[in-house]
């Protein structure tokens, strides 16, 4: 067995130190919705871009709710059934998938044994899955798998749930919208494209500003208060009122001038998503699913939430697909956006969303375009960064060592129960490929 040590400078912050920076107090960090307190989920709106596939195999599972979910109150065993029928919870739109998969093939060279160490602690990959609750990681090298390992029941059939994954998927449209022609720039007034937010705090802010989630708009993340805008946004979608999530941004006061100012919001990810939707007059779903979901050859369809019926897609939350289809995306945006040779994303997109960014004034940012940006020496030489959601989801992207990893965890709490670093584990995997 190989020991590798991480080349680390300290420990990462996990992502509730992160952002405990920017709030009071965080317990969700994405956009989500709940059914009503003590109930549980309504049965899923059917969706006219279904495609006939044999039954979900978890698909009769007794789930929680969604309330559950960011309350951290489920056990252990139910929240591996919840986190992969989240499309249960809410009415969702079909990401349709390709006609053609794409092959992955296997790696000459598997990962094999691993150990690692972080914090002064040696551990084997098998006590990350356990300590950790990892329900699947996928390790893409050069295209191909280098480990591919399911525990909890799932399968290469199962959907997991992406949390603030989906705010890099989101992200990433809008470079799409940039290709297209459909946004002339990331300098163009959000109110260009979200006419409900004329004369809100929004006017003069510009797409750059919230994909930096920099508006200046007054923003309260505290998940527990009742009346915080976070609980508003809550509960503008359990509501399931169309244009209800737009009304609770445009009523929010003006913090700071666009672009000096920090403050992660759940809303400006919304916000973002209309901006995709008003620019290119199609579903969020419907553009991923024509722009990449197909053309990249996911094998298997996927799910996102919508605001209200037939509605908007949450633009922060609610996808859920499967862990090789996931692993895809992570080699779209590896390969620079490029699919096949056609380009998708304007040339040095990937680079400018996935590097940190700098607010007016001069203070810098561990956070490109809803994409997390390197922390450790090791993962800075290499221009790592990663799409990271609560509970423990993972879509790291290493450009230099042509890496991507996916990792589903199954943590109860939102933001607690890692005893593991995952970073130290992504770093020991690309050391180990090299």
């Amino acid at each position: 067995m190989k020991t590798l040590t991480c080349w680390r400078r300290g420990r990462r912050p996990t992502i509730a130190m992160r952002r405990a920076a920017r709030v009071a107090l965080l317990t969700v960090g994405t956009t989500s919705g709940l059914v009503a307190c003590g109930t549980r989920a309504p049965a899923p709106i059917a969706d006219s871009l279904a495609v006939t596939e044999t039954p979900y195999p978890h698909a009769a599972e007794p789930i929680g709710t969604v309330r559950e979910i960011y309350d951290g109150v489920l056990t252990p065993e139910m929240a591996i059934n919840t986190f992969r029928n989240i499309d249960r919870l809410f009415p969702t739109r079909t990401i349709a998938r390709s006609a053609t998969p794409r092959a992955l093939p296997p790696a000459a060279r598997s990962l094999g044994a691993l150990s690692f160490t972080d914090s002064g602690k040696t551990y084997a990959l098998d006590d990350y899955f356990r300590l950790n609750r990892i329900a699947a990681m996928l390790v893409l090298n050069d295209g191909k798998v280098a480990l591919e390992r399911y525990q909890y029941g799932n399968t290469e059939r199962t959907r997991w749930m992406s949390m603030s994954v989906a705010k890099s998927v989101t992200s990433t449209l809008i470079g799409a919208a940039v290709h297209d022609g459909k946004i002339r720039g990331l300098d163009d007034s959000v109110t260009r494209y979200v006419p409900a937010l004329k004369g809100s705090a929004y006017e003069g802010v510009s797409i750059r500003d919230v994909l930096m989630m920099a508006s200046g708009v007054k923003w309260d993340e505290t998940y527990t208060d009742p009346n915080s805008d976070r609980r508003h946004l809550l509960e503008a979608q359990i509501a399931q009122t169309p244009g209800a999530a737009m009304a609770v941004m445009a009523k929010l006061p003006r913090a700071a001038a666009p672009g000096t100012r920090n403050n992660y919001s759940t809303g400006e990810t919304q916000v973002v998503g209309e901006i995709v939707r008003g620019a290119v007059g199609e579903p969020l779903a419907t553009y991923l699913s024509r722009k990449i979901w197909q053309p990249m050859g996911m094998e298997a369809d996927a799910k996102w939430w919508l605001d209200s019926p037939d509605g908007m897609e949450i633009g922060g939350s609610g996808i859920s697909a499967t862990l090789r289809d996931y692993g895809r995306f992570g080699l779209f945006i590896l390969n620079d956006g490029v699919i096949d040779g056609r380009r998708v994303l304007p040339e040095g997109w990937v680079r400018e969303a996935g590097s940190p960014k700098v607010l007016r004034g001069g203070t810098p940012l561990p956070y490109g375009y809803m994409w997390w940006t390197a922390e450790s020496e090791a993962d800075k030489r290499d221009g790592a960064f990663a799409a990271e959601g609560i509970h423990g989801q993972y879509i790291y992207i290493n450009p230099a060592a042509k890496v991507v990893i996916v990792v589903w965890g199954a943590r109860p709490h939102p933001v607690r129960g890692a005893v593991v670093n995952d970073m130290a584990v992504f770093d020991a995997v690309v050391e180990a490929l090299r």
